[in-house]
């Protein structure tokens, strides 16, 4: 019988710091929208304010006097290292629907892997092509029999929801890494008016689209398909609901790199130094090599993915039309 696991949420809970509160029973996107009067400039400012002081709170961490370790993920510990539990099988199936970043958000994500590596050699990275943001989390950690019954009630409105992006499309911008002691990912804000970077959409492409302009946030996507999935006759049952917009980069899998104060000071040192850079050289900076901005639905749209999730597995139910 293999070992009972505990998940590294129930260690590391994911709190919304924008200080909106949702209302009990109703759509908990709408909370936010409201909050800030539906003004895409509102929406990203409480983004980063998420962000923000989640970063100050997870670095203090760090760095504290009482620090007792790293988050380790367990389930991955033993799927990278089969040694430790010879037949281990990760059983946490799970439904979502994923946002495929388009080649040039890769690029960035992995230039950033790379200076974090030359810092943290032991760190794992998540893998270019398993790379995805969680535009919205159907239900987790359940049986795979309970996984397939969810996707069939939805069968009849996924084509509909997985192609949601092309015709609403949503930018991302202002990119920069967030981390907590379990892992490390790149966060995006949705645009609010910001000079469009991206390549722009294969021809033939409707104008009237583009036109929508950043009204459209990330946030409004997220809205939307969750009143589509409540409309379908599936509960929505996310392990969170919080204004981050992140691809993750990576977890931690040994103390080796981060066992010293001093070398806990390094990798966070590190991470305000490309920060740091992020928004000096990409931000906004058409001529940048790297593009910090990207339109959920680039290249595809949305990924109905079911399996076991956790670090970019599982199938593909149905991918989207991408632009």
């Amino acid at each position: 019988m293999g070992s009972v696991i505990q998940s590294t949420d129930i260690e590391n809970k994911l709190v919304d710091l924008s200080g909106v509160v949702s209302k009990p029973g109703e759509n908990p996107y709408n909370a936010l929208i409201e909050a800030c009067d539906d003004e895409p400039a509102k929406i990203q400012k409480l983004y980063a304010i998420h962000r923000v002081k989640r970063n100050t709170q997870q670095r203090a961490k760090f760095l504290a006097s009482d620090y007792t370790g790293l988050i380790i993920d367990q389930h991955l510990l033993r799927l990278e290292n089969p040694q430790i539990e010879p037949g281990f099988k990760d059983t946490r199936y799970c439904m979502t629907f994923w946002g495929r970043p388009p080649i040039h958000a890769l690029e960035l994500a992995e230039a950033i892997q790379n200076r974090l590596k030359a810092v943290a050699p032991a760190i794992w990275l998540m893998p270019l092509h398993r790379m995805h943001i969680t535009t919205l989390e159907v239900a987790f950690s359940r049986t795979a029999a309970e996984i397939e019954a969810l996707k069939e009630t939805l069968k009849p409105a996924t084509p509909h929801i997985a192609s949601y992006t092309h015709r609403h499309r949503s930018r991302l911008v202002k990119p920069m890494i967030s981390y907590d002691l379990s892992a490390f990912a790149l966060s995006f804000l949705p645009a609010a008016n910001e000079p469009p970077l991206s390549p722009a959409p294969t021809a033939p492409d409707s104008v009237d689209v583009l036109r929508q302009g950043d009204s459209y946030t990330y946030h409004h996507l997220r809205r939307d398909v969750w009143e589509q999935v409540k409309d379908a006759g599936v509960t929505v049952s996310s392990r969170y609901v919080v204004p981050s917009a992140h691809i993750t980069l990576g977890r931690f899998l040994t103390e080796a790199d981060h066992a010293t104060l001093e070398q806990r000071q390094k990798w966070v040192d590190a991470i305000d130094e490309i920060n740091a850079w992020l928004e000096a050289e990409v931000w906004d900076n058409a001529s940048s090599k790297l593009i910090g901005e990207w339109v959920v639905g680039q290249e595809k749209g949305l990924d109905v993915r079911v399996g076991t999730l956790w670090y970019g597995g599982g199938r593909t139910v149905q991918m989207g039309e991408g632009f």
